[in-house]
């Protein structure tokens, strides 16, 4: 037993038509009854008038069966079955089924082919008869129409059929009259020899109407004769262009093989292009990405910035308000050291210089402890020269009342630098 006979089998059952579906589940175990079955079905389509006990219940009964069925095959189909696999009804029974369904499965396919081959002989016939008989197809064709004119004018006619009847009634109703009768009949005979005339006549003009048919015959032969002589003497001819027309057919042969090489050529570089296009946009949409990030970054950036700026000019207004405050007390003092110095003026010049060289180096420490305090959240440019100044005050010599004067413009200079550090930042918000 292998796959390959079961499968064949099962597909050999299905093409004969087996009413059952067989499985190649079936024949794991032993199936005596689907045997059986399968043998039964075998021989009535071989031989349909076959007698075959049909009992399978007993062993007496099984054995009698296979040896039916064996010695039945053996001397009708001329096959040769061993009775023992049989009787197994396992795998090994489908070796001895396949023998039969083969015999059957093979006569069907030749007959399928004979009778392809008869219909196609019908049809080549067919069509060999239809082709030979076109003027019966046209004589079909002109009758189709007349039938269908005929049943027109039938069908109109039954129409008027309630007016003909009343019509026809009073006719048949109506008494009839001799001399009427005889008007009409008088009529109808001389209808009858006037078309008796006319036939008569035509009957004596068909021997000239033949002349004249066997003279347009004649006439026609002849032209059919030179019409062949011509088509003969051209067919025999080479035209004179042919050597060109030839030539021009090359030439076109190549130009289409060249335009077909073109034409593949440039459908690969559009294809090239197209691919080239797709990857410069990958990348393209990937660098923009990054440029959206960095974008995003720096204007975050910004913002810090901003907002670092902001809290800068809060101080530096701040700043700005309590240093006119200090300026404000600044100037009440040196109003008051002003009249002081010009009472001890008035008063005398008993006093030594050096108490009014000491006041004035007393005054120059307030003074840089004043501008000290308020100019420290300047910047380093702006320490630098307060400091600058001040060790410029601390070394003034007692007798230079001149270079006190200068560094009291130098402190103003620096008292004013303030004011344009916060017009500098307030244009650099402006900028943002």
């Amino acid at each position: 037993m292998s796959y390959r006979d079961l499968r064949n089998f099962t597909e050999m059952m299905r093409a004969l038509g087996y009413p059952r579906l067989i499985s190649m589940e079936n024949f794991r175990t032993p199936n005596f009854p689907l045997v059986a079955e399968v043998l039964i079905w075998l021989v009535k389509r071989y031989e349909p008038n076959a007698d075959l006990p049909m009992d399978v219940d007993s062993e007496q009964d099984r054995v009698i069966f296979i040896k039916s069925v064996a010695q039945f095959m053996a001397t009708k189909a001329h096959i040769k079955l061993n009775t023992k696999k049989l009787y197994q009804a396992d795998g090994y029974a489908v070796k001895e089924l396949l023998k039969v369904t083969a015999m059957l499965y093979n006569a069907m396919k030749t007959n399928t082919g004979q009778q392809e081959e008869e219909q196609e002989e019908e049809t080549t016939a067919m069509s060999f008869d239809i082709s030979s008989r076109i003027a019966d197809l046209k004589a079909s064709r002109q009758l189709a129409s007349e039938i269908t004119t005929k049943g027109a004018s039938l069908y109109d006619l039954l129409g008027r059929e309630v007016e003909l009847r009343e019509q026809r009634s009073v006719a048949i109703n109506k008494p009839l009259e001799i001399n009427e009768i005889e008007k009409h009949l008088k009529v109808s005979i001389r209808a009858v020899e006037q078309e008796i005339k006319k036939t008569e006549q035509m009957l004596n003009n068909v021997a000239s109407d033949e002349a004249n048919l066997d003279a347009k015959i004649s006439k026609k032969k002849l032209e059919l004769e030179r019409n062949r002589k011509r088509l003969q003497t051209l067919q025999s001819v080479r035209p004179a262009f042919m050597d060109e027309y030839e030539k021009l057919e090359e030439d076109l042969q190549k130009q289409y093989e060249s335009y077909l090489q073109k034409f593949r050529n440039l459908g690969y570089l559009e294809q090239q292009l197209e691919e080239h296009n797709r990857t410069e946009q990958d990348k393209f949409e990937l660098n923009w990405g990054g440029e959206q990030d960095q974008l995003k970054e720096t204007e975050n950036s910004l913002k810090r910035m901003q907002t670092l700026l902001k809290t800068e000019t809060d101080k530096i207004n701040l700043n700005d308000d309590e240093f006119e405050d200090v300026m404000v007390d600044e100037e009440e003092d040196d109003d008051e050291d002003d009249s002081e110095d010009d009472e001890i003026m008035t008063a005398g010049q008993m006093k030594p210089q050096r108490g009014g060289k000491a006041d004035a180096q007393q005054q120059l420490q307030q003074q840089q402890r004043v501008f000290g305090s308020m100019t420290g959240p300047d910047s380093d440019d702006d320490d630098s020269e307060t400091l600058s100044s001040g060790d410029s005050e601390i070394d003034v010599d007692d007798d230079d009342l001149d270079d006190d004067q200068s560094g009291d413009s130098e402190e103003m200079e620096i008292s004013a630098n303030p004011r344009r550090d916060r017009n500098n930042l307030n244009d650099s918000d402006n900028d943002f």
